[in-house]
C-alpha cells in the first residue's frame, strides 16, 4: 500500500514563506498529474496548484504569482513554493497524486494526510 508522506507546514507571519513536500512511501510504477489541495474547516476542499507529467503547470487565481509548483518524478515527489503569504492561505493543505502503483494496476488518486498552514496577520 503506497502513501504519500507530506511535510513543511506551519505557522508563519503574513508576508513569509513555507515549503512544502509531498512524497511517496514507495517506488512508483507510473505517474500521471499531481497537485496541492487545501480545505478550511468544513469547507470544500479547493485545487491550488497541479503540474502534469510533462510539467505543465495550473494555479488558482488566488495563488498566481505568489506559490510555485514542481515536481521529481524519480521521487516520486510533488512540492509547492509558497511566497508572499497572506492569512487568507490559512487551510490545511492535501497533496494529490495520480499514480499506477504496479504495472497490472490503474491509475487511481492517492491523497496525502495533510499538512496545516497557519498565516497570521
Amino acid at each position: 500500500q503506497v502513501h504519500l508522506v507530506e511535510s513543511g507546514g506551519g505557522l508563519v507571519q503574513a508576508g513569509g514563506s513555507l515549503r512544502l513536500s509531498c512524497a511517496a512511501s514507495e517506488r512508483i510504477f507510473s505517474t500521471n498529474v499531481m497537485a496541492w489541495y487545501r480545505q478550511v474547516s468544513e469547507k470544500q476542499r479547493q485545487l491550488v496548484a497541479l503540474v502534469a507529467r510533462d510539467g505543465s503547470t495550473n494555479y488558482a487565481d488566488s495563488v498566481k504569482g505568489r506559490f510555485t509548483i514542481s515536481r521529481d518524478n524519480a521521487k516520486t515527489a510533488v512540492y509547492l513554493e509558497m511566497n508572499s503569504l497572506k492569512a487568507e492561505d490559512t487551510a490545511v493543505y492535501y497533496c494529490l497524486a495520480n499514480l499506477r502503483y504496479l504495472p497490472d494496476d490503474n491509475y487511481r488518486d492517492y491523497w496525502g494526510q495533510g499538512t496545516q498552514v497557519t498565516v497570521s496577520s
